[in-house]
């Protein structure tokens, strides 16, 4: 039975050195995804969270192994913050059939529930209602685990992100929905496509506690998420977390992003998380340059040895075509 952990309402030094270390994994994971794509090793479609890398982090530091994450197509930072192997997750990008999904599922299906990590979708918004079946179950069963629900802007304007709040609200279910709010859905700007100034807005819709929060803010994200995560877990109900951010590249591997104003993008590199964060572990005291550079040099050599992993893989059995989609005959 899961049970809330002793994580404290604002990180201190350990907590910050954690949800850093998931970042940078996240960022250096990400950018060797696009190097190893370009350089025509793998050939698999990929969805950059470049730019957002501190919202899963500040989240996931604080769940439990056996608590629930569902997720999208851009969803390697939830994948990887709630510590999905390495290993696993790039055989998969990969095809490969020692894959997490057996080289089936590709970038858009990972799938590792010994992490936690039960669904990633690729069609917008889907997600939500798997995440209130989830946290309906945790409910019934009363196992004290509560369920991440993870999406992008664009998917609160579709039905199922109306009908899930107004279910998890309703049944009063231990989930949290967290919307990164890039302002961009696909290729389209906020503004043309949603009517009301905050998604946050819409949490009064369903009596549902609801908050903006700067997305790229480690203490401010850990704030939100530990208040959220802390509601659902005691029986509180759910919440709506918006997590302001932007992406750094375009809405999939090889789109150019010219459809963003290059001032607009120019400003929110200006405001990159990353360095932002580093900035205030080394002027608040909470790590020193060489230590930083450490957790980089092994995330270096993490990779690495999950990139040789993957390529060295096998390749699914031709017998995967039908196993998992028709049923089986076992003999007893």
């Amino acid at each position: 039975m899961s049970t809330q952990q002793n994580f404290p309402a604002e990180p201190g030094t350990a907590e910050l050195r954690d949800v850093y270390s998931r970042v940078m994994l996240i960022k250096m994971t990400d950018e060797r995804i696009r190097r190893v794509i370009r350089s025509g090793r793998i050939a698999t479609p990929h969805y950059s969270p470049r730019g957002q890398e501190v919202i899963a982090p500040s989240v996931c530091a604080q769940l439990n192994p056996d608590d629930y994450v569902v997720t999208i197509y851009r969803g390697l930072q939830d994948h990887l913050a709630k510590g999905v192997p390495l290993k696993s997750l790039w055989a998969e990008y990969a095809g490969r059939a020692t894959g997490s999904c057996k080289g089936k599922g590709g970038p858009m299906h990972i799938t590792h529930p010994a992490a936690g990590v039960v669904v990633t979708t690729g069609i917008v918004g889907s997600g939500i209602p798997i995440a209130n079946g989830l946290a309906w179950a945790s409910q019934l069963k009363g196992d004290g685990r509560i369920t991440v629900t993870n999406f992008g802007d664009g998917a609160s304007n579709i039905g199922a992100f109306h009908e899930g709040l107004n279910l998890a609200s309703l049944w009063k279910l231990p989930v949290v929905f967290v919307c990164s709010n890039n302002t961009y859905s696909e290729h389209t700007t906020y503004e043309k496509v949603t009517a009301v100034k905050r998604i946050s807005d819409r949490g009064a819709s369903y009596s549902m506690p609801a908050v903006t929060v700067d997305g790229n803010d480690p203490i401010a994200m850990w704030k939100a998420a530990h208040e959220a995560i802390t509601r659902a877990r005691s029986g509180g109900g759910p919440t709506l977390i918006e997590a302001m951010t932007f992406r750094f590249e375009g809405h999939t591997n090889g789109d150019d992003s010219h459809y963003i104003p290059a001032d607009v993008m120019a400003a929110a590199k200006e405001k990159d998380p990353v360095p932002r964060f580093r900035k205030l572990l080394l002027d608040g005291g909470h790590a020193t340059e060489a230590e930083l550079d450490a957790i980089e040099a092994k995330i270096k050599d993490d990779l690495d040895e999950a990139v040789d992993y993957a390529l060295n893989s096998p390749w699914p059995d031709a017998a995967e075509l039908n196993r998992d989609i028709y049923d089986e005959e076992i003999e007893a």
